[in-house]
């Protein structure tokens, strides 16, 4: 299919990050764009500010007239999150819409293009647009589609000028629901591969299968940056002419050395097959972070992105929203969000946290995401979890998904051995801080919508 076929683009769920920046790319190139969400959030409020009108009830009255009117031209895009009984979805499929998923039109998007694809199951978003930022800092035209807002962008979406002889697509490649197999990169980026989604995949096994598949697709004489403790079956289906680096803070053919915190700076040299680089400076916290800004950096030398623009544009990247985010900080105390949400994820996070902040009291509210996640790893978020010196609970965000008996936040906290835990409903969690400030380091965490506390959260501290 080609999209210049389509005159109108519709959008079933349209609030999602990586449908938005799908959504905002259409609009910018002239298209009209409406859409669907089933709750309004900053982000869609950001896309009606923009122009896009988005609705928040499932009702077909609530379709555009011109999509009702004109069927062949329309264009419907799809996010797995939408359930199968959705009124919206059965009315489109039943009258024969050309309805296509958001990876599919990634796919028929980035099909011409130079693409750099992001995949693994940590990292994506942040890599994908470190990437990003080293590339449109040192004047190499490209567009981006980001998983998260990127603070110097203030978007999930950069476009080109299209003035270049060469498109170069920016692209996180998501391993749910098996997106990233529509994607045919030029260099793939592989970060983790560690069990995920297995709602979707069913076991581990099959995970790995559908990895090799995507790294099989890395077009001849292109590249795969894959994290060196990644599980090392993944290479086993790498087409020949495939160049295979691997990476690691400590070992690789791209590794870190003389690496130190200077409070939210970490500094450290970067030794790749492309040359080494001293003296690089990067403000995101944490280990995991200079782990995924040195794949970043292989990725940017392999585009020939000189040096001493890559030490520029490393000093000058402000991170991405809700990652490792520092939200507050003064009056002795400091304020942190994270969306991590998998046990490996708060891990690292945990970890930094106290590399930055050693003896400072930790503070952690938590939210699950998704009850199969919370099923399947309950003991390793148990684990990750105990690092906190205080640990607050809340529900499980359900997400996509219904519940499932048994599987609560209850689960977790069990097996937490931090000397205090407790849980607490989301509503009663700004009166809880403003009655017990007793911490120096707080951090929110999770993928749902916690992300609704932080600014209350903020101002509580601030006042």
């Amino acid at each position: 299919m080609r999209l210049e076929d389509y005159r109108y683009i519709y959008f079933l769920g349209i609030g999602g990050i990586g449908m938005s920046a799908i959504a905002r790319w259409f609009y910018a190139k002239g298209f009209p764009v409406w859409g669907y969400d089933k709750t309004r959030t900053p982000l869609t409020e950001a896309l009606e500010q923009e122009g896009i009108l988005v609705h928040y009830e499932d009702d077909v009255n609530q379709l555009p007239e011109q999509i009702l009117a004109d069927k062949a031209a329309t264009l419907v895009i799809l996010t797995p999150a939408i359930p199968a009984e959705h009124t919206e979805w059965t009315f489109l499929k039943e009258q024969g819409y050309t309805i296509k998923k958001r990876s599919e039109v990634l796919g028929i998007i980035t099909a011409s293009a130079y693409t750099i694809a992001v995949a693994g199951t940590h990292g994506k978003t942040t890599t994908s647009s470190i990437v990003t930022h080293l590339l449109h800092h040192a004047g190499v035209d490209c567009s981006a589609f980001l998983g998260g807002i990127a603070t110097n962008l203030n978007s999930n979406l950069l476009i080109s000028s299209g003035k270049a002889t060469e498109e170069i697509v920016v692209v996180e490649a998501d391993e749910y629901d098996r997106s990233f197999l529509t994607l045919y990169p030029d260099i793939a980026i592989v970060t983790s591969a560690d069990p995920d989604h297995l709602d979707i995949y069913g076991d581990r096994e099959e995970m790995i299968r559908t990895f090799q598949k995507f790294i099989s697709q890395i077009k001849p004489g292109g590249y795969l940056i894959l994290q060196r403790d990644t599980d090392p079956r993944l290479t086993d289906k790498v087409q020949e002419g495939v160049n295979v680096i691997r990476y690691s803070l400590q070992e690789g053919d791209g590794h870190v050395q003389h690496m130190e915190i200077d409070g939210h700076w970490f500094k450290f040299d970067a030794r790749t097959p492309f040359g080494n680089i001293a003296c690089l400076k990067l403000g995101l916290p944490g280990y995991h972070n200079v782990e995924n800004a040195l794949a970043a950096l292989v990725a940017a030398q392999i585009r020939q992105v000189p040096a001493d623009k890559l030490v520029a544009g490393m000093e000058s990247y402000r991170g991405v929203k809700r990652r490792f985010e520092i939200v507050y900080e003064g009056e002795g105390k400091v304020y942190i969000d994270d969306y991590a949400h998998h046990p490996k994820e708060i891990d690292a996070f945990m970890t930094s946290l106290r590399a930055m902040y050693p003896n400072k009291k930790l503070k952690v509210i938590f939210q699950p995401h998704l009850f199969s996640r919370t099923r399947d790893f309950a003991d390793e978020f148990a684990e990750s979890l105990s690092k906190a010196d205080e640990l607050v609970l809340l529900d499980i965000y359900p997400a996509r998904e219904k519940p499932i008996a048994g599987v609560t936040s209850q689960m977790i906290l069990d097996k937490v051995t931090s000397p205090v835990k407790q849980l607490i409903q989301k509503d009663k969690i700004l009166q809880y801080l403003a009655e017990n400030p007793n911490f120096e380091v707080l951090a929110t965490v999770g993928a749902g919508d916690i992300d609704t506390l932080v600014k209350p959260i903020k101002n509580i501290l601030e006042n």
